[in-house]
């Protein structure tokens, strides 16, 4: 016998639908989120099966995390992550009046796992040691966005009213900008800065040629600009100032996270192989494990890989008309990362750099040369974990190599 379970979680509750396998409602419920929730769901699942020993119950559920959807897994229940949007196109086909409710969607993923679980991901079953890894290196690459969401705030406001800061420091959340800016916010406090401070802004940041950069930095704040009124320079230096101290206390907390990356990432079995791949170093490696995880059959092969990580191309057929186009529905942390490792391999391995100089020679940009790096070397990344190996240069490029030379 087999049951199927549509939960929509919200913040503080599951509403959850039971149906069998001819898609007739069983039990329906609001359940509160936590053990008592969870106990209920099981009451729930024993009603509906009754007195058969012989169940299976599969769950659809938009999310893949948390310590809800771990109890579902320790249950023995196979659990399916669906993505939002799919679910929203499914519901599409069930009704097309717009009308949504937490109960509607509950058995729209209820369905959804009845007639389409066999294409649907089943939630990975990555260990503790991949969890962890994924927890700090996501907030890690938040920290990291947050920081130039609030560097780029900085630079409106003084381009709006200390254009002179803007061409005195290249890198506005650098540690030594953020001391000159914190000492002296306003145009007139900053024309007044001496060498000395500025050096020793500079030192304290390990820069080199402080001297010189001094002068310069010293030359540009008492440059001529224009500016505003003394009372709004004023507003804007308060804005300034709480902006510098929320960017100090962000490039702290990134420098204390990335040791606790590293950390975690180093101890995962699986660390060697993947710092042995051309361009990935602890951060960008650790990134690249907590977004594929560990659950060794979770990619039945190295497409599967590659669909999952956006890298490989789709194709729009129709008519005569059959086009290759990049994907755009992706994991964003996890193509950021591997974009990353492509282009930093373009310097240490000499096969990435001829495969993409191939493809620029067949007329393709840069940035679609480099997904086409991107996707071959996550399909290297593939094997060598599939067969427990380090990468070989050699090995990893020596097909490509052949099919030139043929």
């Amino acid at each position: 016998m087999r049951l199927f379970v549509g939960d929509d979680w919200a913040e503080d509750h599951h509403d959850v639908e039971v149906m069998d396998g001819n898609g007739r409602r069983l039990a329906n419920a609001r359940l509160p989120e936590g053990a008592a929730g969870m106990a209920r769901l099981h009451a729930l699942v024993g009603e509906a099966a009754g007195d058969d020993d012989e169940v299976e119950v599969l769950i659809g559920i938009e999310t893949d995390r948390g310590p809800w959807v771990r109890a579902l897994v320790a249950a023995g229940y196979a659990v399916f992550a669906v993505n939002p949007l799919q679910a929203a196109r499914f519901r599409d086909r069930l009704g097309v009046s717009g009308a949504k409710s937490d109960a509607g969607d509950a058995h729209v993923l209820a369905d959804m796992v009845r007639t389409h679980a066999h294409e649907l991901r089943p939630v990975a079953g990555d260990s503790p040691q991949a969890e962890a890894v994924k927890v700090v290196t996501r907030t890690h690459k938040t920290l990291i966005w947050e920081r130039t969401r609030h560097t780029q705030r900085l630079r409106h406001a003084l381009r709006d009213y200390f254009p002179a800061a803007l061409a005195a420091f290249g890198d506005l959340d650098a540690t030594d900008a953020l001391t000159l800016l914190a000492k002296a916010p306003t145009p007139r406090a900053a024309a007044r800065l001496t060498l000395a401070q500025i050096s020793a802004a500079l030192k304290k940041a390990r820069r080199r040629n402080v001297q010189d950069k001094a002068s310069a930095i010293q030359a540009e704040l008492r440059a001529e600009h224009l500016g505003q009124p003394e009372i709004v320079t004023a507003a804007y230096a308060s804005s300034v100032q709480a902006l510098i101290a929320v960017l100090t206390v962000l490039n702290e907390q990134i420098k204390t996270l990335q040791g606790q990356v590293e950390a975690h990432f180093g101890a995962h079995p699986a660390a060697e192989i993947i710092l042995s791949q051309p361009g990935l170093g602890q951060v960008l490696g650790a990134r690249v494990l907590a977004e594929f995880g560990d659950d060794p059959d979770r990619y039945a092969s190295a497409k599967a890989r590659r669909n999952y990580a956006g890298t490989s191309p789709i194709t729009r057929a129709s008519g005569k008309k059959k086009t290759a186009l990049a994907r755009f529905i992706h994991n964003d942390r996890l193509i950021d990362a591997l974009l990353t490792q492509a282009y930093a391999a373009l310097t240490c391995s000499p096969g990435a750099r001829a495969y993409y100089d191939r493809q620029r020679a067949r007329s393709s940009g840069h940035n679609a040369a480099l997904r086409q790096l991107a996707n071959r070397l996550v399909g290297i990344l593939h094997g060598c974990l599939k067969t427990g190996t380090l990468y070989d240069e050699t090995t990893a490029w020596s097909h490509h190599a052949e099919n030139v030379a043929a």
